[in-house]
């Protein structure tokens, strides 16, 4: 049984108050993002938003949602061309995910602070994992996927990576060249000598 279709009229409030939370944070910020202001930008009723994302943190992930949206579409275009290899998909993949992180950093870490555990609940990890697993068990057949997705998306934990680009003032070029070692070592795997 499939899931019935959102009413027009509540795709387009939920259209209007995402917009609204992007204004609102370009204009406040992230620490003072609030539902009130929101639902005010938006033109609804506070009640719709509470009802449609519970809490700051449900709006903080439906914002993260929409921009994972974009980013799995761009990562579909790119493997629909030239058929690159699974070594390529991988590079390919973990450098947009580390501009994806870049770009929405201060939304990432404003969700684990709301939730720390969510992300690893989140529907944009669980997605994540899948496919860096299936792209590991295509590049090394002999390497544990799931162990070294894992791994891989630890680099994208909110918090660290904001350290490495503030703190530490690396550029997100040399994450990304961490990142193709990273790679090139799992490529290297080969399966155990029979003995």
């Amino acid at each position: 049984m499939t899931a019935p279709a959102e009413r027009a009229d509540a795709a387009r409030n939920r259209l209007r108050i995402l917009e609204a939370a992007r204004r609102r944070l370009a204009t406040d910020g992230f620490a003072d993002l609030s539902l009130d202001a929101v639902a005010k930008e938006a033109g609804v009723g506070v009640g719709t938003v509470y009802r449609r994302f519970r809490n700051r943190a449900g709006l903080v992930y439906a914002l993260i949602e929409d921009n994972e949206t974009r980013f799995q579409e761009s990562f579909a275009r790119h493997c629909a061309s030239d058929a690159p290899t699974a070594y390529d998909r991988l590079r390919v993949f973990l450098h947009g995910l580390a501009e994806l992180v870049d770009d929405n950093r201060e939304l990432l870490l404003l969700a684990e602070s709301s939730g720390p555990a969510g992300r690893y609940r989140s529907a944009p990890f669980r997605r994540h994992h899948e496919q860096i697993a299936g792209l590991i068990t295509e590049l090394a057949p002999a390497a544990d996927a799931d162990y070294l997705a894992d791994l891989l998306l630890m680099a994208f934990t909110p918090g660290l990576f904001d350290f490495q680009r503030t703190e530490r003032g690396w550029e997100v070029d040399r994450i990304k060249r961490g990142l193709d070692t990273l790679i090139g070592g799992i490529g290297a795997v080969r399966p155990p000598e029979a003995g």
